[in-house]
């Protein structure tokens, strides 16, 4: 076992890859000389070299439509976007080409393609390098959604999205890459895309996150010192409303958190699932917690913007006295 952060289980997982297979190959903008913005690919082009490694011009529609040329030709391309603002210029070929590539030719080609992005607000950056928009992208059919928590689940997670016979959107929260370290297996291992995981068992309320939202929500129980069932969600799309519904069903109650905003983010999404699902064990409203309907504010309100312990604690009084 290695003691890793993120950003370095992120990078054991694409040499292991690259070393196994190579049809995979990283195209972006500064992912080979520099190793990426957050040294995410750091040595990866001396290794490999630089026709496996690419670094790309400053054009995120061309990056991710080359990407998409490469994986219909039989290889398997794992693009990185920069920042996840930077996501809008390539919507069209992601939405418009690559999610739709298997329907329009019937199967005859697909594109195994993962897309990397660091995403998410908490490390002061400017406009268009905080967003999370990862519930437009679960919208969209033909695309699976994956955003991991801790270094372990980050490594076994890309191994499986890069192993994907479909384009998978890679959610990297940047404000986790080095923020703690976690036990990671050297060796090659794979967790199943649409599998949540239960982050410790209660019985008095379920609450649901994702990405860097999950380090609140464990300190948020921690001080509320009840029984709370903290599930991880993993991936976004397709998301394991099993586990869901049977923490629901037992504690009938659950708040969700997430970082991005509150209207039509993913969220409401889990709240009807369970009003659906769960709506005779409901013992309150599902309550959530997330970001607020305006744009990601500078750094000296952002973490004002953000869901924090404090926030998610009221949360859970307010569940817990309906």
């Amino acid at each position: 076992m290695a003691n890793l952060t993120l950003v370095q289980a992120i990078n054991l997982a694409l040499i292991q890859e690259m070393e196994k297979d190579d049809r995979v190959i990283l195209l972006g903008e500064d992912v080979g000389a520099n190793g990426g913005v957050f040294r995410v690919t750091e040595g990866l082009q001396k290794r490999f070299g630089a026709h496996r490694v690419v670094d790309t011009p400053l054009a995120e529609s061309g990056i991710i439509g080359t990407s998409i040329g490469l994986a219909m030709a039989g290889l398997r391309p794992v693009p990185e976007i920069q920042f996840d603002g930077f996501l809008g210029p390539a919507y069209d070929q992601i939405c418009s080409h690559a999610a739709r590539m298997r329907t329009r030719t019937r199967g005859a080609f697909t594109v195994p393609m993962t897309i990397r992005v660091p995403v998410g607000g908490g490390i002061h950056a400017p406009e268009l390098h905080s967003d999370s928009p990862e519930a437009i992208y679960a919208h969209q059919p033909g695309i699976k959604v994956v955003m991991p928590s801790s270094p372990y689940d980050a490594k076994g997670l890309l191994i499986s999205s890069i192993r994907d016979p479909d384009p998978v959107i890679f959610f990297e929260p940047k404000r986790i890459y080095r923020a703690f370290r976690e036990e990671v297996p050297e060796d090659e291992y794979t967790i199943p895309i649409g599998e949540a995981r239960t982050v410790c068992e209660g019985t008095e309320l379920t609450m649901v996150s994702w990405g860097a939202s999950v380090v609140q929500c464990m300190q948020a129980i921690e001080k509320s010192g009840r029984s709370i069932e903290l599930i991880d969600l993993r991936t976004i799309y397709p998301f394991d409303i099993d586990t869901i519904e049977a923490s629901v069903k037992k504690t009938g109650r659950c708040v969700v958190v997430h970082e991005a905003p509150l209207t039509c983010g993913f969220g409401a999404e889990i709240s009807a699932r369970i009003m659906e699902r769960c709506f005779l064990h409901l013992e309150s409203p599902v309550q959530r917690v997330a970001g607020f309907d305006t744009i990601m504010p500078y750094y000296k309100l952002e973490l004002e913007y953000m869901p924090d312990a404090a926030r998610i604690g009221r949360a859970i009084d307010e569940s817990l006295a309906y």
